[in-house]
């Protein structure tokens, strides 16, 4: 996979560059919910900027959140982040006339359909103006991210589960942790904090299976909020009181080489 993507990009690259007289300046947004976590923003969202700045050294890369909070808590620190539609009139007005959007979330639930949205409704005002897919768009994307998790975080004895917590949605696109659930080995879990599966499933299957000891992971991009407060105390407090032995794994997807590079696919796909 490494082999491929460094074709492609430096493909993409020898392209990009032949026609940049013709396509004028180009952009790259990176799109993140976003995060107050200082130690967290700089493993797992700076991370990927910086990747992105590697492969694509013909495009200018920049940033924007999509969580209104975050952006207003970040403020009152004295750091300034914008929104998509921001960014996207920010780049018109100083020139940029191929942009090329990609997303850090990990379904097409509503944040996602709000940044197409979004974009669609700009889109007359640049020459090329496109969006990557999410990590879990299609069942590849689920295969993938399935075995990659599965290699870093093996269960080291039969008792012992992996339990991925998602953020989850009131959106019909959490079914997409249902459909992960299933494909992960027997003691490997899902479960969601706003949507399905929930910790009662979990639970329940927990018991069914005979395990003793939990590892909870973050199934998110940045382990920050949720992993702190949701996961640490509340699933983690919930989980004892049921009689297993909790341990924590705060690792956010993005620190994952292997779940970068397959943001970096997506975003060669949509480029292309």
């Amino acid at each position: 996979m490494k082999k491929i993507l460094i074709i492609l990009a430096i493909c993409f690259a020898a392209a990009s560059c032949s026609n940049q007289e013709e396509n004028g300046k180009k952009a790259i947004l990176m799109v993140h919910f976003g995060t107050t976590h200082d130690s967290t923003r700089a493993l797992t969202i700076d991370a990927i900027n910086s990747q992105m700045e590697n492969a694509f050294r013909e495009s200018d890369v920049f940033e924007a959140y999509t969580s209104r909070i975050v952006i207003k808590r970040l403020k009152e620190r004295g750091i300034v982040k914008r929104t998509p539609v921001q960014m996207l009139d920010s780049l018109k007005k100083t020139g940029y006339t191929s942009v090329t959007i990609q997303p850090t979330h990990i379904i097409p639930g509503k944040e996602y359909k709000m940044l197409v949205a979004e974009a669609d409704s700009i889109k007359k005002e640049f020459k090329s103006l496109k969006v990557g897919k999410p990590l879990l768009f299609s069942d590849e994307d689920l295969k993938t991210v399935v075995e990659i998790l599965e290699k870093r975080n093996p269960s080291s004895e039969p008792d012992h589960h992996i339990l991925y917590v998602g953020h989850g949605t009131e959106d019909a696109a959490t079914e997409i942790y249902v459909r992960a659930d299933s494909l992960f080995n027997s003691n490997s879990h899902v479960a969601t904090i706003e949507g399905i599966p929930t910790l009662d499933d979990a639970v329940a299957k927990l018991k069914e299976a005979g395990a003793k000891k939990v590892t909870l992971v973050p199934f998110m991009f940045v382990a920050g909020d949720h992993a702190a407060n949701d996961i640490s105390v509340d699933w983690k407090n919930e989980l004892e009181s049921n009689g297993f032995q909790v341990e924590l794994k705060l690792e956010g997807l993005g620190q994952v080489p292997g779940i970068r590079n397959l943001f970096l696919e997506h975003i060669l796909s949509a480029a292309e």
